[in-house]
């Protein structure tokens, strides 16, 4: 157990890809890192990883899917360190094709609704859940993984640099998980607590597939600069790195 005056963050899905170039990157400044995973196998061996760089880690089991998580994860983290200074909502899915054509009068409400429930609905839920444990932080921080492609501003606008990309679902989710991010800030305004919403690039994972410009290596540095911002930092804003972004 760390000492309540240590930070702590919670990741969730950072097995692989983005999440866990975000343990890393957060690690490395010394804050100790608690993970959630679907599979503990795999989480287990992202630990391994971040262990041997002398990141202090752990691995929970917590499923967008699954509500009983919700109470095992505030469990271990109030149990444990008795507060929560970072929540990085990393945790997303795609169920259609990321480039080309538009879904927009097919795409159905199966692949609708998955995608809202981790995307979005599992998000809230985790976010009001762990709350209590962030208000009792100094300078409670949350990132949520956003995407370029939910700005309505660039998909828009005439000649658009996203037009390739409509993906409906994928894309109205990010962009809801967007307007939480405002609403949640208002609400917290007199707090020290920020929330925002980072677009990470597009990346080289399985997300955003082998045609993506952006190293997974290099995905970190919006989530963990939001992770870290100071008390004058931005709170209810969309960022790429340091870069506001079009709602």
């Amino acid at each position: 157990m760390n000492s309540k005056n240590d930070k702590v963050a919670f990741i969730t899905g950072a097995n692989r890809g983005i999440g866990f170039e975000t343990a890393k990157g957060l690690g490395a400044l010394g804050i100790s890192i608690v993970i959630g995973v679907r599979d503990i196998a795999k989480g287990q061996d992202a630990i391994k990883q971040l262990n041997a760089l002398g990141i202090q880690a752990e691995a929970i089991h917590y499923d967008a899917t699954e509500v009983k998580t919700l109470d095992t994860t505030y469990d271990y983290i109030a149990s444990h360190y008795g507060k929560l200074d970072i929540l990085v909502n990393n945790a997303g899915i795609l169920r259609e094709a990321l480039v080309g054509g538009n879904d927009s009068s097919t795409v159905s409400q199966d692949v609708l609704q998955e995608t809202f429930q981790t995307n979005l609905f599992a998000v809230v839920a985790l976010t009001q859940k762990l709350l209590p444990l962030i208000k009792k932080s100094a300078a409670g921080r949350i990132v949520n993984l956003s995407s370029i492609l939910a700005s309505q501003t660039l998909h828009s606008m005439p000649n658009s640099p996203i037009d390739f990309a409509k993906g409906f679902a994928y894309n109205a989710s990010k962009t809801a998980l967007n307007v939480y991010t405002i609403h949640l800030a208002h609400e917290l305004k007199d707090t020290f607590i920020k929330v925002n919403s980072a677009h990470p690039g597009w990346v080289k994972t399985e997300l955003g597939g082998s045609n993506a410009p952006m190293e997974v290596a290099d995905s970190y540095k919006t989530s963990v600069y939001l992770a870290t911002l100071d008390e004058k930092g931005p709170s209810g804003g969309f960022f790429h790195e340091t870069e506001l972004l079009p709602w």
